[in-house]
């Protein structure tokens, strides 16, 4: 993979960001969104989660 670690974070970022604008499109299914926040506020820091709520 190219790039610095910065750049690689920042595709993983894009592609999860792509990922969950997705999910609300699957059938309109609120509930594959919800389930896919609720898994990335799990691998979410103390710190982060409390600045996410």
């Amino acid at each position: 993979m190219l790039g610095s670690d910065k750049s690689r974070g920042y595709c993983l970022e894009m592609i999860c960001a792509d990922f969950l604008a997705g999910a609300s499109i699957d059938g309109g299914n609120p509930e594959i969104l919800l389930q896919s926040i609720s898994r990335y506020y799990k691998f979410l820091p103390g710190p982060q989660q409390q600045a996410f709520l």
